[in-house]
């Protein structure tokens, strides 16, 4: 470009002769003519079409049959060797496959959807789930993490689970909302079962729990069509940012909850960045966001799925493929069970009749020894084989106290010992160890013996009642009670 630049100055500018120019820079005197006819080089420029490849008679083929791959189920449709096996072998095609792969992925990449730019005004939000492995106190696993993100200030909020469910769904919502400090007036989702029952064409049947969410939170929800994630685009990004930039190394910590503060803690940290094209922070847009969405209401929200179940022979009622116990007398009964992030409950009627840790696992039976005693006392024969009770971890004294009751009453010691382990119905294992402790000193083993020194120990001393906090009963006067007659009947017996 120098070069061409310096001929047309010293030819039009200087007045230097063509012919000199020519020689001294050793062109053509046709070139010349071009250099002075153009104020750039103007590139090659052909002068007839290029004769067509091989390939070009079959050009309407490919097309025609990538066309017809639309209507084939997404993994039978063609691939670029495929389509070249039928080229030659249907219609004598004599090139190579490379200029049918690089007609194909021509075709493709021009055939690919465009999509219109769409806005996103304040206070509105996006969900999505994704996936990562994570080593939740040293044993690796895949873990669900939830997505909330408002498009208008980029803010975005992840929290993981061990799994994708209705009490995780609700919990990323509880968790999102606390964290933007106010629940978005609109969320976009797809088509999860856990919120959609089913699809009758451009409307949705939602679930039970979905609606329990919304109607506690007052949002309003949008559902993309069904395949059309790229109508929550922003949040289906951040998915992957999310995954990158705060999964990377594999996280290591002790449980969920840890992982989470972490997560949240990287959440807010990434507040600081500036958004493309906007000349604020993300924590300044936030505040934007803010101020559009709906007030976090005072009362909380439980995060939870609710199931009926029958409790089966052995005592046991499955929930979300895992079993637990519930005491003997509600075997074979129908009962509610209410599952949530850290608890299993299970109830009968309004009654609460069992309470376990939540189990993240597959096919696990979660056993409370109590809920067989009173069946072991009928049947004392299988205390050894019971294998609620094979686990059970009891301090010393209680073997002792066993092999005492076994010694003195036989085989009704057994039974005996039985019925001082029901005494853990109604008291703590650190309590009742106490009393049998104490009991053994005395040498008064027995369970009603045990029983009652367990019942003195609960005993609390009772108190004076405190005025404070309780202004409105200071108005009330009380007479000292009349202890004359009582006095009289003491002396008379004296």
């Amino acid at each position: 470009m120098q070069e061409w630049s310096e001929i047309r100055r010293r030819v039009l500018v200087e007045g230097a002769s063509k012919r000199s120019v020519c020689r001294d820079y050793g062109i053509a005197h046709k070139t010349l003519q071009k250099i002075l006819a153009n104020t750039e080089p103007p590139g090659y420029r052909s002068s007839a079409p290029r004769p067509r490849t091989k390939l070009g008679p079959y050009l309407g083929v490919i097309e025609e049959i990538l066309a017809s791959d639309r209507e084939a189920p997404p993994k039978q449709r063609h691939t670029a060797k495929r389509i070249f096996c039928r080229l030659r072998d249907e219609y004598g095609y004599q090139g190579g496959i490379t200029q049918v792969k690089e007609a194909v992925a021509r075709h493709r990449r021009h055939a690919q959807e465009v999509f219109v730019p769409l806005s996103h005004p304040p206070g509105e939000a996006q969900f999505d789930f994704g996936q990562a492995t994570v080593q939740i106190a040293g044993v690796r696993r895949k873990a669900a993490f939830a997505v909330m993100s408002l498009p208008y200030s980029d803010a975005f909020h992840v929290s993981a689970y061990p799994r994708e469910c209705t009490e995780t769904f609700q919990a990323a919502h509880v968790a999102a909302f606390s964290f933007f400090g106010g629940v978005p007036t609109r969320t976009a989702y797809d088509n999860t079962t856990i919120a959609v029952r089913k699809v009758i064409g451009r409307e949705r049947a939602l679930t039970r729990e979905f609606l329990r969410l919304q109607s506690h939170f007052l949002f309003t929800h949008h559902f993309c069509r069904v395949g059309r994630g790229n109508e929550k685009g922003h949040v289906e990004s951040l998915v992957g940012y999310g995954r990158r930039n705060f999964m990377v190394p594999v996280p290591s910590c002790s449980s969920f909850a840890e992982l989470n503060a972490s997560l949240e803690a990287s959440c807010r940290a990434d507040l600081v960045r500036r958004v493309r094209g906007k000349p604020v922070t993300k924590a300044e847009l936030l505040e934007v966001d803010r101020a559009a969405m709906l007030g976090v209401p005072a009362a909380s929200f439980e995060a939870r799925r609710v199931v009926a179940a029958r409790a089966n022979s052995l005592s046991l009622v499955r929930f979300d493929r895992n079993d637990y116990s519930v005491p003997t007398a509600f075997a074979h009964h129908e009962l509610t069970v209410i599952g949530g992030i850290e608890q299993v409950r299970i109830v009968f009627g309004t009654r609460l009749v069992a309470t376990h840790p939540r189990s993240w696992e597959k096919e696990e039976t979660t056993f409370d020894p109590r809920h067989y005693l009173a069946l072991l006392e009928r049947k004392p024969g299988a205390l050894d084989v019971a294998r609620p009770l094979q686990d059970w971890d009891l301090p010393g004294c209680f073997a002792l106290l066993r092999r005492r009751l076994e010694s003195d009453l036989s085989h009704l010691g057994t039974r005996e010992f039985i019925k001082v382990l029901r005494l853990l119905e109604r008291s703590s294992v650190a309590e009742l160890a106490g009393a049998v402790g104490a009991a053994l000193e005395i040498g008064a083993t027995s369970s009603d013996a045990i029983a009652l020194i367990l019942h003195h120990r609960q005993e609390r001393p009772v108190s004076l009642f405190s005025l404070d906090g309780h202004p409105h009963l200071r108005l009330f006067v009380i007479e000292a009670p009349d202890l004359s007659a009582y006095a009289s009947l003491k002396g008379a017996s004296a």
